[in-house]
């Protein structure tokens, strides 16, 4: 129920829009013709295309007039001495007076608009009294020219004069100075502004009118129109947030995700139903996989490349067998593929990446292997985008998306280690720390080695054992080799009790354990090792997972030796109670491997027959009679996993206890001699 909620919370609220297409493709749908008036959008191409332009210096520069200039000057030249040609002066001043009030820039010229064609249409501000007018550049004059046009206009009133030496005498040619002064910081700006408020549109689409006919060829001005509709059309229908058919729709579609997960985790394993903690896991995990497919992409459809939705497989493959998270997997990314812009080319990438990221992930568990799932999923991601570009199915910045993808599997890297904390929240039993179980040189393991020697190398023998047993049958190979690992602990509590710690003993002569005990009081002795092993278990924090093959591994069966013992010596058949182990029966195929592999180890070691035969007739024994007393009534095994079983446990026998070749006595003399 809260996942159903949790979703319909972050739904989007516009509507998905209904068409499919891409570029160069036909269209196959139905004609379709606009039923609502909406602009055409640039592309993102365009768009930057356009900011280059407008922010590449192509903003017209302004200048500022500078009167402080012009008045010093023209009052230096109203005091110039021109002895005999005074006349010359008031004519002097009145063409400077023309000359500044058009302007004088620097002989380098004017910074101009450089969109222009020709000088003749390049034109300037001139900021004047707080206000700017605009002038073309050839109204203006640069410093040499403005020197030549006075001394030609002043020469005109006096053709007699030499004018350029009574200028040059004077020092008339340095009161001829740029009055237009380059203003950086307002050009600057005003291109700023100028480059923000470029359009973002460029035509209109008026209601009724034909957008794309069915069977034709979607050109690049037909997608631009199909871009534009279906974003007009997705915030139009956004609007309608209080549409009953819409909310329903959300209603629906979160129950249906939610029913096909449960569904997939009650086919696959319907154990994760009756564990609260994993069946919380799975959802936790699946919402955030949701969260991040429907509001990555709600400001920008390239947000969702930077997700790192293959994180959630490597999360789940932490604590679950793949054939569990696998269509978990596929469910939780449902999301991404039905709401998501390019879902489905979305969704292909992603459940690509992941699996083959849980294929490294199984070499990869330690050190700093644990990046490589995040690498090689960042290279598949990059090499099915690539593909899917060329071929036109998706469109949009290579190199961007290519960025973004690598930092989602950087985020993917850096975010692995909350598998850590994840497992203290949820009390969840991950591989890597079955696999720290499993260092034999923890205290407890060198405790059980140091007291119960005999029973330590039992252990390592159904652990090897369990370990192909579960190959085999394709189940938790970690899981298997822990519990077999720690099934007998409780067995270091009382070692001579158990006859392959009988070396123990400091005096060979002495009586064996059992020697002057009653069978109920042996039988009781041999019972206690579960429940002191559980015991042991709770000190030392043993995960409740692995504490549960303490528990099980004898499941409800009985001591058969003593309980035959106590019945060959007059006592009543009926009464099993106190030879029968309180334990409960298996549950999951791993303690089913380990019971059968702890009993098949234990007993093998009686077997005078070391042929083929005699182990497979040996080892059918062993399965039937385990079932036949429903000890496998309660785990979720198969008969074909049973078949497997039995299959692999002869199969190791005959590799483990083989005839040796005998060599002849006189040949073992000889190799004796020559030593």
């Amino acid at each position: 129920m809260l996942l159903f909620l949790a979703l319909l919370l972050i739904m989007p609220r516009t509507a998905k829009f209904r068409y499919d297409y891409r570029k160069g493709a036909v269209w196959h749908h139905e004609t379709l013709i606009s039923d609502f008036d909406f602009p055409i959008y640039k592309t993102a191409e365009q768009m930057e295309e356009e900011r280059a332009q407008a922010g590449d210096g192509s903003v017209i520069p302004y200048y500022r007039f500078s009167d402080e200039i012009v008045n010093k000057n023209v009052r230096a030249a109203e005091a110039l001495q021109l002895g005999t040609h005074a006349s010359v002066k008031n004519r002097l001043v009145a063409v400077l007076r023309s000359v500044y009030a058009q302007g004088i820039v620097q002989d380098e010229g004017v910074r101009v608009d450089k969109r222009s064609a020709n000088l003749s249409d390049e034109v300037l501000y001139v900021q004047k009294d707080k206000r700017a007018s605009k002038y073309p550049v050839t109204e203006v004059y640069r410093q040499t020219d403005a020197r030549a046009k006075v001394m030609a206009e002043v020469g005109k009133s006096f053709p007699s004069v030499n004018m350029d030496s009574i200028f040059r005498a004077a020092g008339v040619y340095d009161l001829i100075v740029p009055n237009l002064i380059y203003d950086k910081q307002t050009t600057e700006l005003v291109q700023a502004e100028s480059a923000e408020r470029i359009s973002p549109t460029q035509g209109f689409v008026s209601a009724g009118q034909l957008i794309v006919s069915e069977g034709e060829i979607v050109t690049a001005e037909i997608a631009q129109m199909l871009d534009s509709y279906k974003q007009e059309y997705q915030s139009n229908m956004g609007l309608q947030k209080s549409s009953l058919p819409y909310v329903i729709g959300n209603v629906l579609v979160a129950l249906i995700l939610v029913l096909i997960l449960f569904l997939v985790i009650y086919f696959v394993d319907e154990g994760v139903l009756a564990s609260k903690r994993r069946l919380w896991y799975i959802v936790f995990i699946v919402f955030l996989t949701a969260l991040g497919a429907l509001l990555a992409g709600r400001h920008d459809p390239v947000n969702l490349y930077l997700v790192p939705f293959t994180l959630a497989l490597l999360y789940l493959r932490t604590f679950f067998r793949y054939g569990v998270i696998v269509p978990v997997y596929f469910v939780a990314l449902l999301p991404l593929a039905i709401f998501c812009q390019n879902g489905i080319v979305l969704y292909v990438m992603y459940i690509a990446a992941g699996l083959v990221a849980a294929l490294f992930y199984r070499s990869s568990e330690r050190g700093w292997r644990q990046f490589l799932p995040c690498l090689v999923a960042f290279l598949v991601l990059v090499l099915i985008y690539t593909g899917f570009d060329f071929t036109g199915f998706i469109s949009g910045n290579w190199g961007r998306t290519v960025l973004y993808l690598f930092l989602g599997s950087v985020i993917s890297g850096a975010a692995y280690p909350l598998t850590y904390l994840f497992e203290r929240i949820f009390k969840l039993l991950s591989t890597t720390r079955l696999v720290e179980l499993t260092d034999t040189d923890n205290t407890l393991l060198r405790r059980l080695e140091e007291k119960a020697p005999g029973t330590f190398q039992h252990c390592l023998q159904v652990m090897s054992m369990a370990e192909m047993v579960t190959r085999t049958i394709g189940g938790n190979i970690a899981l298997a080799r822990a519990g077999a690992l720690y099934h007998d602990i409780g067995k270091m509590k009382n070692p001579l009790c158990f006859v392959e710690n009988s070396m123990l003993s400091t005096d060979p002569s002495a009586p064996s354990y059992h020697a002057n005990l009653t069978p109920k009081e042996s039988a009781r002795d041999i019972i206690r090792h579960v429940a002191d092993g559980l015991e042991l278990a709770a000190k030392y924090s043993l995960p409740e997972e692995v504490a549960a093959f303490i528990r099980t591994h004898h499941g409800t069966t009985r001591t058969g030796y003593f309980y035959n013992k106590f019945v060959s010596e007059g006592g009543d058949p009926a009464d099993t109670a106190d030879f029968t182990y309180p334990g409960g029966k298996p549950q999951t195929r791993e303690q089913v491997v380990v019971m059968l592999c702890d009993t098949v180890e234990a007993a093998a070691r009686t077997l005078g027959d070391n042929s083929a035969k005699a182990y497979s007739d040996f080892v059918d024994r062993m399965i039937e009679g385990k079932n036949k007393e429903g000890q496998f009534d309660e785990a979720d095994i198969s008969i074909a996993d049973l078949l497997a079983v039995g299959e692999a446990l002869k199969t190791y026998l005959a590799q483990m206890y083989h005839e040796r070749i005998a060599y002849p006595t006189k040949l073992r003399r000889r190799l004796s001699s020559s030593r």
